[in-house]
């Protein structure tokens, strides 16, 4: 259920602090990504918003995944172990590329990397970025995740994007129909593109500046893995598909009484379970 904003005799005078908390995090993902720290720690990572079910790690500011593991999940690599060179290679269409621990580098087709490459448990760890950014992808720190976020090369979406919108609509609306699916999507891209929200996707989902915004953030139902139709529902959105116009606000009547959404926002139309205003 989508929480009400309610109206702040402060909001220009919060706009500094909003600013700064956004300011902050930005400086926190970038220590996260580049800082050392004291000891190797498990991590998520997903890759266009699927989580990699085997173990990733931070380690002294740099994030290490299974070579396997994140080629697998590009799609289009055939992955092996050279026992004479004693080197992981894996090979696609159209590039090669060779992690070699005992060198300590990565080489693509004939242009080679200084990077740390180990074998644990039988896997070849590499350095995420520095593969995914040689191979035309793009990884990020996601905070809310406590992960990474990668984009595949050829992704036609944001892998934290994808992630976030195809959870908070699995979360709040998994049980209607597509059209309410995609309306609740809907409501978040509105918000994005509005000046009194935050700009980002998971921004406006982890939104607390008035109170949290989304129920499933406070229960915890937005960190389930989605159905594949709100997986669906989410890249509808994605791709622009709109249900419910500019709507910002919903509610449902089974759940809420929405007191200060029918007192303060204009009603627009009801879909499934949910009603929606402008």
């Amino acid at each position: 259920m989508l929480r009400t904003r309610m109206p702040s005799f402060g909001s220009f005078c919060k706009a500094l602090p909003r600013r700064l908390h956004t300011a902050l995090c930005g400086l926190t993902a970038a220590a996260l990504l580049s800082t050392p720290s004291l000891a190797a720690r498990s991590v998520q990572v997903q890759v266009d918003g699927e989580l990699l079910s085997t173990r990733a790690y931070v380690e002294q500011g740099v994030t290490y995944v299974p070579l396997r593991s994140l080629l697998d999940a590009f799609g289009g690599w055939e992955i092996g172990w050279d026992a004479e060179a004693a080197k992981a290679v894996a090979t696609s269409a159209s590039a090669r590329l060779a992690a070699d621990p005992a060198e300590n580098t990565i080489t693509l087709d004939e242009t080679e990397y200084a990077a740390r490459v180990t074998v644990e448990n039988g896997r070849t760890y590499v350095p995420l970025r520095l593969v995914t950014e040689m191979l035309g992808g793009r990884a990020k720190w996601d905070a809310y995740l406590d992960g990474a976020a990668v984009t595949s090369p050829d992704a036609d979406y944001d892998a934290s994007d994808l992630y976030w919108l195809s959870r908070i609509i699995s979360a709040e609306s998994g049980a209607e129909p597509m059209e309410g699916q995609i309306a609740v999507g809907n409501v978040v891209m509105n918000r994005v593109t509005s000046s009194e929200f935050p700009n980002t996707i998971p921004g406006v989902i982890f939104d607390r500046v008035d109170a949290v915004q989304f129920e499933p953030v406070e229960n915890g139902t937005v960190y389930r893995s989605p159905s594949a139709r709100s997986m669906e529902a989410a890249k509808r959105v994605l791709d622009g598909e709109n249900t419910i116009g500019s709507a910002m606000y919903f509610y449902a009547p089974a759940l809420s009484q929405g007191i200060w959404i029918n007192a303060n926002r204009m009603y627009y139309r009801t879909i499934g379970c949910h009603r929606f205003y402008l």
